[in-house]
């Protein structure tokens, strides 16, 4: 194979591009709501010639490009995320703002979708001259359950795959700068739901009853004592009680509090070690009360992990195509990405594209976020120039 001398996109397909991204960011739409996205995705892939794209996840898309070369025969998986925010934008100075009163895509994803589909238009393209798979998925409902990634795992919509390559925007990077990092680069999101069950009584006569806000409060002590004293310092280990409810009279014992909250940590060998310990501390601190607890949690997104291989060819392309002081390692990030069912199942990686310049310098999930377009297509063509390399590989 003959890597392209020149950049990949044709102007047609930079335009495409763009206007995807313009057309995302007008309309966006709510984790698995994405019904018109899906639609202009498909009818977009089909006027480039691509009109055998595939649905799942309901409101998601993905297609396939063969490559009609000799070769490795590779098998790469590219995500672009799809899904909104509900979050009213504040950015009147963008021509393409949303006009859906309370959506707007304030994660970057408009961004991300129309980076997977220039990577699919030019590798449709180039089909002759490249040997192996690539498919691009378009995947919902990344922001919210049921999560599109956990359904490609399941579909088995990665089986036979080599590797997988994701993005994201990253605000703390100067635009036109480029970063990843070896290892884990995100947290596993997993969600927790408790009841404290006491015995009602008069406040008079609290010995009568048992007290579910004590019960509540010493466990909200408790708990920290399990990140800070039981888990690696280098897991990042967190544990966060969202919502406490309880009591409906200032003289009575409260017989019931209920509470809610996240669990997350890089580890993926202590995931589940940390769930159990938060329930064991909940039963736990309940018995010692003379009470009990009903503890039951949902397993979210699993962290991202990046292949160490996959990394360092990642710096090696930004490196040679835009200079060395373009390439930002950055830290790992406290979030959750469900990229993570991704790289779960196979080598991959998931790098960042950064953002911020004057004028756009808030966080993702703000009311002003924003990435210049200026960002899109550059983007776009390194995102293609490594999935190119990997084809290269044995």
């Amino acid at each position: 194979m003959n890597m392209p001398t020149n950049n990949f996109l044709s102007e047609v397909e930079r335009n495409a591009v763009v206007e995807m991204r313009h057309a995302m960011h007008r309309e966006p739409e709510l984790s698995n709501n994405e019904w018109k996205t899906q639609k202009r995705i498909i009818e977009t892939l089909a006027a480039f010639g691509l009109t055998e794209a595939k649905t799942f996840h309901k409101t998601g898309v993905y297609v396939d490009i063969q490559g009609l070369a000799p070769g490795a025969n590779r098998s790469i998986a590219m995500r672009g995320d799809i899904d909104a925010l509900p979050i009213q934008e504040a950015r009147d100075d963008l021509p393409y703002r949303s006009q859906v009163p309370g959506v707007m895509h304030a994660c970057g994803h408009d961004m991300h979708g129309s980076i997977a589909l220039g990577t699919a238009l030019a590798f449709h393209r180039m089909r002759e001259n490249f040997s192996g798979r690539l498919r691009v998925f378009f995947q919902p409902a990344e922001e919210a359950e049921p999560l599109g990634g956990r359904t490609v795992v399941e579909e088995n919509l990665l089986d036979g795959f080599d590797a997988a390559v994701g993005f994201h925007v990253r605000t703390d990077i100067p635009a036109g700068s480029y970063g990843a990092r070896a290892g884990a680069v995100t947290k596993s999101a997993d969600q927790f739901s408790l009841e404290f069950i006491g015995t009602m009584a008069h406040g008079a006569k609290p010995h009568l009853g048992v007290d579910a806000i004590a019960i509540a409060g010493a466990f909200i002590n408790e708990v920290q004592k399990v990140v800070s004293r039981e888990m690696p310092v280098d897991d990042g280990a967190v544990v966060t009680i969202g919502t406490i409810h309880g009591g409906e009279a200032t003289n009575i014992i409260c017989p019931s509090v209920t509470m809610t909250g996240t669990i997350r940590t890089s580890s993926p060998e202590r995931r589940k070690l940390l769930v159990q310990r938060v329930r064991e501390i909940a039963e736990g601190v309940a018995a010692i009360h003379r009470g009990r607890a009903e503890f039951s949690s949902h397993a979210g997104e699993p962290p991202v992990v990046n292949d160490n291989s996959m990394v360092e060819r990642f710096k090696q392309i930004v490196v040679q195509s835009d200079g060395e002081d373009k390439y930002i390692e950055g830290s790992a990030s406290s979030g959750s990405d469900d990229f993570g069912f991704y790289s779960g199942c196979i080598p991959s990686i998931y790098f960042w594209f950064g953002s911020k310049e004057p004028g756009n310098e808030s966080g993702v999930h703000t009311p002003t976020f924003g990435v210049s377009d200026q960002t899109l297509v550059p983007t776009t063509e390194l995102a293609i120039r490594y999935c190119w390399e990997l084809f290269q590989s044995a």
